[in-house]
């Protein structure tokens, strides 16, 4: 728990900001004062000027998010989307509330935001399993780096969520925590391998969530749960304290409802960790704040690639085609040009890119070493040998340890010069087409069904492959059916050049402005 006695970093550096934010932006797009507190869909914004009201108190919101995780989670559609809720939630809530009573104005810009983390994100207070039966008693000796500075800034971190266990693969099925289920249509997964997030955040079990991205597992939530995921710049956001698969592939960070509140997480998430030192290279290369970028004309005048051989041409795939072809519209209603295109050199080029099995055993065994003594299990090789994870995962894990050579292997350093390849094939043709993001849905299909097999058609390697950032958003939902009763959600994504996550938060942003596309699902409604 954070040392609440005295003003923390983020609260003197950000006095000046949060003042001009709460004077300008946030007031124009925040409730009256008048109106009554409503915990679904909240947002940042509008839990802080329910606070400054005076409608809303830490502990309240607090409690309101437990009461829906103990109606939904495990009982009624039984979403599954928990594995530890904070013990001392309530504790911390009522510090925090303490300090806001006595004048001292919040923590720093994520006061009392309850935040949902995945299970691989090191917590001291908490168990970190990413969703394993040998791992449910690892009690890291501190906090990961990201979740550090979320503490720092306020956040209150209220639960730990069910994923695909060690993240690796998309349907979030776990030895520990079972199969989550989408909270839009119970029969189907929720994305992975953060889906435990991703269902979380889309019922309403906090305000904020986090997710780690080796191939696209914050995305394909985000893309399933009809949420918004950023996948950042490769060294924008440390990595130290999460469980990995990749030195090279993983990422961490924001799964939200919303645009802005992505934003303000990021703000949070960004900056250099001497533990992570790929961090150095974002060093300057971020703005001051991401809330900055969110204009709602932001697409007019944008050129907007479409790239023509990330959408199917099956039957299978005309669902997330109509989605599609309805945003694209709706962006070109909004100023923004289109470009279709086709990347034909990528679809071989691709799939020769992914190296997180080469480099699993090495990441794995340098997690265990950090950990410290007297954690139950200490080494990939002990992992491995438990047996303990679920089929799947299982035949996955006895892969990677069986990859002897490593990152010395000739095709690992193949496939690393292939990555380069990749960034200046699609660098190159949108610099050719003066093209300033690249629109295209991240998974072709819809989300499959749950207790199947790894969710197929997905895309993406166009960021994992590339380093580049992207961001999924809401772009629409099926059509409706007995078991969907809204439809399912489909996710597009934004894609540019290194750094531009402004820009993409920003055309996101225009397009969840103008569309309004995201709804809560229908399982699990307000609790009286």
């Amino acid at each position: 728990m954070p040392d609440l006695s005295r003003p923390s970093r983020f609260s003197r550096l950000s006095r000046f900001r949060s003042s001009v934010l709460a004077a300008g932006l946030l007031a124009a797009c925040l409730p009256s004062q008048a109106q009554p507190f409503v915990l679904e869909e909240a947002t940042l914004a509008s839990v802080h000027a329910a606070f400054k009201a005076g409608t809303l108190s830490c502990q309240s919101l607090v409690q309101q998010y437990l009461a829906r995780i103990e109606a939904y989670d495990k009982k009624g559609p039984a979403l599954r989307a928990i594995i530890t809720v904070s013990p001392d939630a309530m504790k911390t809530a009522a510090e925090l509330d303490r300090r806001y009573r006595e004048g001292k104005g919040p923590v720093g810009p994520l006061h009392c935001a309850p935040i949902v983390l995945k299970d691989n994100f090191n917590t001291a207070d908490m168990p970190t399993s990413s969703g394993n039966l040998a791992m449910k008693d690892s009690r890291p000796r501190a906090d990961a780096f990201s979740v550090a500075r979320m503490r720092e800034a306020g956040a209150l971190i209220l639960a730990k969520s069910n994923l695909q266990e060690f993240a690796r693969g998309g349907v979030s099925i776990s030895s520990l925590g079972g199969q989550v289920l989408n909270p839009y249509d119970l029969t189907r997964n929720p994305g992975g391998s953060s889906g435990g997030t991703g269902a979380a955040m889309a019922a309403n079990f906090g305000l904020l969530g986090t997710g780690s991205d080796t191939g696209q597992s914050i995305r394909s939530p985000a893309s399933a749960n009809a949420l918004v995921g950023v996948r950042p710049t490769r060294g924008l956001v440390s990595r130290s304290g999460v469980m990995p698969n990749s030195a090279t592939q993983d990422e961490i960070g924001p799964i939200t409802r919303t645009v802005a509140d992505a934003a303000r997480l990021l703000e949070v998430m960004v900056g250099f960790d001497p533990k992570d030192p790929v961090t150095a290279l974002g060093v300057g290369k971020h703005p001051a704040s991401y809330v900055g970028a969110l204009q709602a004309g932001a697409l007019n005048g944008a050129r907007i690639g479409v790239m023509g051989n990330l959408y199917g041409r099956e039957p299978r795939h005309a669902e997330v085609n109509a989605v599609m072809e309805r945003a694209i519209a709706a962006m070109k209603s909004m100023g923004a040009t289109i470009v279709r295109f086709e990347l034909p050199e990528y679809d071989k080029l691709s799939t020769l890119v992914a190296t997180d099995r080469y480099e699993a055993r090495t990441v794995f065994d340098q997690y265990f070493a950090d950990l410290g003594p007297g954690q139950p299990v200490t080494s990939f090789r002990q992992l491995v040998d438990s047996k303990t994870a679920s089929p799947a995962i299982q035949k996955t894990l006895e892969a990677e340890i069986a990859v002897e050579n490593g990152m010395a292997d000739p095709a690992y350093k193949d496939r690393t010069l292939n990555r380069e390849k990749l960034r200046i094939l699609v660098a190159s043709r949108m610099a050719e087409l003066g093209i300033d993001a690249i629109l295209y849905p991240l998974q072709r299909v819809l989300v499959s069904a749950a207790n199947q097999g790894d969710q197929p058609e997905r895309n993406g390697t166009l960021s994992n492959g590339t380093g580049f950032p992207a961001v999924t958003f809401p772009a629409g939902f099926s059509t409706p059916t007995s078991s969907a009763p809204l439809g399912v959600p489909v996710g597009a994504e934004l894609l540019a050049t290194d750094y531009t996550e402004p820009r993409l938060l920003g055309y996101a942003y225009a397009f969840e402005q103008a569309m309004r596309v995201r709804k809560p699902p229908a399982s699990t409604p307000a609790l009286k």
